[in-house]
C-alpha cells in the first residue's frame, strides 16, 4: 500500500501516535494524510476518535472537545488534525 500524498514530519509523528494508540494493523507511513479518518478512510469510529483526542491531549496539550462544532473538519483527515494540533499545541 502506497501513500497517495506524502506526510509532513508532524503528520508522520501524529500518524505513529494514532497507529500505536489504536493498535491499527497498518504502519504510520501507510496512513494517507488526506484520507478521511472517520468511517470510509481509515475506518475509525467515535470511540477511536475519543482515544485520539485523549492521546493528542496528553502528548501535545491540545484539548479536543466532543461538542466542538469544528470536529468534522478537525478529524476530517490526518492532515487537518495535524494542522489543528500544530496551531494549538502547548507541549
Amino acid at each position: 500500500m502506497t501513500t497517495a500524498t506524502a506526510q509532513t514530519a508532524e503528520e508522520s509523528k501524529l500518524a505513529a501516535l494514532i497507529v500505536e494508540a489504536l493498535n491499527l494493523e497498518l504502519t504510520a507511513p501507510e496512513v494517507d494524510p488526506s484520507a478521511p479518518l472517520y468511517r470510509d478512510g481509515l475506518g475509525l469510529d467515535s470511540i477511536d476518535i475519543l482515544e485520539i483526542a485523549l492521546v493528542v491531549s496528553k502528548t501535545y496539550g491540545v484539548q479536543l472537545k466532543a461538542d466542538d462544532a469544528d470536529n468534522v473538519r478537525i478529524f476530517g483527515s490526518l492532515r487537518s488534525l495535524s494542522e489543528h494540533v500544530q496551531q494549538r499545541r502547548t507541549k
